[in-house]
């Protein structure tokens, strides 16, 4: 396990966005002014049927991306990237083509992040998950887009020589601790804690046989578990002859200094300028995911948003299980192809767009005031940018110190006028049904409950367990939808306990806007 991070690298100021007053994407919360954004890069088996090829769909940019991933895969594995490019699900991928779905969730990762870079988004920190790391460092500029391709690339083929373990990996429904303690009564198995999730769910690793008889104790006590189907298992000293000989063929590379902080679960620190890329990368094989304390950390730092910057709600879903009032963002759903939209949403106040980036290689134009991932014990304000072109003026380079966390002071900047509304009043008097209809689906797709339940009588907190923080965020999100603006200061959720309560708040509320 690699070492605790100092006082100093916990001290570390995460640049704080001062974002546009606009409408939000649907079904998403508004912004405060001043955000600390979190990029969330999920790992193996996170990925959805045409995740990969919608992306590429999105723009020029992220085509490019994906096109030269797929040219560095032929080279070095002698396959690419076009079984991800059609409707196989991660488990057909994983049945048929395991290597491919490591490739398609590291491809979907950087294009989606450069179509959110290109649209003006800018994140504060980045965080992958695993295998997500080597992404979160390409969309962090260490390494360029064919850098990062060829180091998975290399990983993959390290682990096809070198693993002849036949192990896997086992997701339990518990905390570490409880987890350790399972493991604890098979010492001779080698079977150890992968994966810190957070409280309710841990993964551990080792040989088939070692997961089988972990598996049937935590049966035996009532534990849920289930076998991840994962060609190999990850983060196991299973896995040491295997990371000796990738740090040997990562030894070449060099690194660029990072613009966007990247966190590491796996180190427990962030990334330095002065690391050693090939090395740390191979130690993943052996180490840890420490994935539940540095979502943690993260919101003790003040993180108020955070994007999955993939497919699906992978790492958003953890991160809701651990602090259950965070804001989310999961723009590549199926159904919330909001891409572009996301992008623009999450752009800082800035001067107007005026070039676009054309560099198929560099996934990631430098956001306002990045620091490194070394401490900054005097951050600069943010600087004014071109989000296409990321351009900004010099920061004084950082200093390590051990002072507390700061936020980073920023500019504000006049902005041009809010874009488009996503969603449109209807004219005339909206009939009631149709308004429940549009609440319905908001309601279920936020809370993940079926429509059914969401009945002009059902209470919203004693039937169906919405407490008053997620009514409050929910009437946000209706502010957003119907664009009737923040909701009134003398809003008491006590007068609307029931959905059809909120439904009769909602055309009221269009009723006083003049839409009727």
């Amino acid at each position: 396990m690699a070492s605790s991070s100092s006082h100093a690298e916990y001290a570390t100021p995460i640049p704080r966005m001062e974002f546009r007053r606009h409408r939000a994407p649907r079904g998403i919360i508004m912004l405060s002014s001043v955000e600390i954004v979190v990029g969330l890069f999920p790992g193996q088996g996170a990925y959805i049927p045409g995740a990969l090829a919608r992306v590429r769909a999105n723009a020029p940019e992220a085509a490019q991306v994906i096109e030269a991933i797929d040219a560095v895969a032929h080279r070095i594995i002698g396959e690419g990237l076009s079984q991800a490019l059609s409707d196989n699900t991660a488990d057909q991928l994983l049945d048929a083509a395991p290597d491919v779905l490591q490739l398609a969730v590291f491809a979907t990762s950087v294009a989606a992040f450069r179509t959110l870079s290109d649209q003006g988004a800018r994140f504060s920190v980045l965080v992958g998950h695993s295998l997500g790391e080597i992404a979160a460092l390409v969309a962090g500029g260490a390494l360029d887009v064919a850098e990062g391709a060829e180091i998975l690339c290399h990983r993959i083929t390290v682990l096809r020589e070198h693993d002849t373990s036949g192990g896997g990996l086992l997701a339990l429904a518990c905390a570490p601790d409880r987890a350790q303690r399972i493991l604890d009564l098979l010492p001779t198995s080698g079977t150890v804690v992968a994966v810190d999730n957070g409280p309710g769910q841990t993964v551990v690793t080792g040989t088939a046989d070692a997961l089988r008889r972990t598996a049937t104790i935590a049966a035996a006590i009532g534990l849920p578990s289930i076998a991840l189907h994962s060609p190999h298992p990850f983060h196991s000293p299973l896995l040491a002859q295997a990371r000796q000989e990738l740090a040997r063929r990562l030894s070449g590379y060099s690194r660029r200094p990072l613009r966007v902080p990247v966190l590491s679960p796996v180190l427990g620190r962030y990334y330095r300028d002065s690391d050693d890329l090939g090395e740390l990368l191979a130690s993943h094989l052996v180490t840890p995911v420490r994935f539940g304390p540095t979502v943690e950390r993260l919101h003790r730092s003040g993180a108020g948003v955070w994007v999955e910057v993939g497919a699906g709600r992978a790492l958003t879903s953890l991160v809701r299980s651990i602090e259950p009032a965070a804001s989310v963002h999961t723009p590549l759903l199926p159904d919330l192809d909001t891409l572009r939209e996301t992008g623009q949403y999450l752009a800082p106040a800035a001067e107007p767009r005026t070039a676009r980036h054309t560099d198929a290689t560099a996934a990631n134009p430098p956001p306002p005031a990045a620091v490194t991932a070394a401490t900054a014990a005097n951050p600069p304000a943010l600087a004014a940018v071109t989000p296409e072109t990321g351009t900004s003026a010099a920061a004084t380079p950082p200093r390590e110190t051990s002072t507390p966390f700061v936020s980073v002071p920023t500019q504000r900047l006049s902005v041009p006028p809010a874009p488009t509304p996503p969603v449109e009043t209807p004219a005339g008097p909206p009939a009631r049904e149709a308004v429940a209809a549009r609440v319905r689906d908001l309601y279920a797709t936020t809370l993940e409950y079926p429509e059914e339940v969401f009945e002009d009588g059902a209470e919203l907190e004693a039937d169906l367990g919405v407490d008053s923080v997620k009514r409050v965020e929910l009437m946000g999100r209706l502010g957003v939808l119907f664009q009737l603006g923040p909701p009134p200061d003398d809003l008491r959720m006590a007068d609307y306990r029931t959905f059809g309560q909120v439904v009769d708040f909602v055309i009221d509320s269009l009723a006083r806007a003049g839409t009727t």
